[in-house]
């Protein structure tokens, strides 16, 4: 199993219905409207990580309102 972080930028005024948008997405565990550089931060997990980076590229990278996002594998395992 693959757990990832995603790092997202959302455009102003957009971070509370983009939450409940990603936290929808197959793949996302939980979504945190959290303060700083990034607006939202989303914790993935999958069978490989192309799972993962699938689901960002295609489910979530693609909403509109979403600026940026930045995705982090964990390397540990569990």
């Amino acid at each position: 199993m693959v757990r990832a972080f995603i790092m997202v930028k959302t455009a102003a005024g957009e971070s509370a219905e983009l939450q409940d948008r990603i936290h929808g997405t197959d793949a996302v565990l939980d979504a945190h409207i959290v303060a700083g550089q990034y607006d939202i931060i989303a914790e993935a997990e999958g069978d490989e990580v192309y799972t993962v980076i699938d689901t960002v590229a295609t489910e979530i990278h693609d909403l509109t309102g979403i600026v940026d996002t930045r995705t982090y594998v964990c390397l540990e395992e569990e």
